[in-house]
């Protein structure tokens, strides 16, 4: 008779919280870090007269907070699945967090630039053809990215297009972190720790 065996699955049906639970709690850890990175980043920038952020802060925040996918998904695996997990599952468990952390990122951008700073994409590309003049472009060269950067201005109009264009900066990192951790934390349920067949 197996005395063990089906454990986990038991221990997953009788608490079908604990996934979710465990991916909220993580994901908004996540988005909250990777959220006031990202404010702090443009207060960084409207405060410096050449508009100019700081990209080794940006991706380190980044990380930071994506460095909450690999805890999330080894607290699922230790403290709620008896200490395996398949890849499958923990590259779904990491994937909700990121999902979850971006869409947080994405709703504190939105509030930011509708009500603080609307006119962000009017100093970006203000500032991204100075640095174009003083690298010296060519006539040429200035018409075409006036007309890109105009071109991104009106497409910028589209709140769609703003949150689909905000979920391209974080979240295919957090995908890769989350295919990284699953790799590097999947452990199958051992036979012989699993199971004890008693015989009568």
């Amino acid at each position: 008779m197996e005395i063990n065996a089906g454990k986990a699955f038991l221990h997953q049906l009788l608490n079908p919280d604990q996934m979710k639970k465990n991916v909220l709690v993580f994901g908004l850890i996540s988005g909250a870090i990777i959220s006031l990175m990202m404010v702090f980043s443009v207060l960084w920038c409207y405060k410096d007269p050449n508009f100019k952020g700081n990209m080794y802060l940006g991706y380190a925040g980044m990380l930071i907070a994506f460095s909450f996918i690999f805890v999330g998904i080894k607290n699922y695996r230790d403290k709620y699945n008896n200490g395996t997990v398949t890849f499958g599952k923990a590259f779904k468990v990491g994937l909700l967090i990121a999902l979850i952390a971006a869409t947080a990122y994405v709703v504190v951008w939105l509030f930011d630039f509708y009500l603080f700073v609307p006119d962000f994409m009017d100093k970006y590309n203000a500032h991204m053809l100075k640095e174009a003049r003083e690298a010296g472009a060519d006539a040429a060269t200035l018409s075409k990215k006036m007309a890109e950067a105009e071109n991104f201005r009106q497409l910028y109009k589209n709140p769609l297009f703003v949150i689909l264009i905000t979920y391209a900066e974080v979240l295919p990192l957090g995908i890769v972190i989350a295919l990284i951790s699953a790799l590097i934390l999947k452990r199958k349920k051992s036979q012989d720790s699993s199971t004890m067949i008693t015989h009568y």
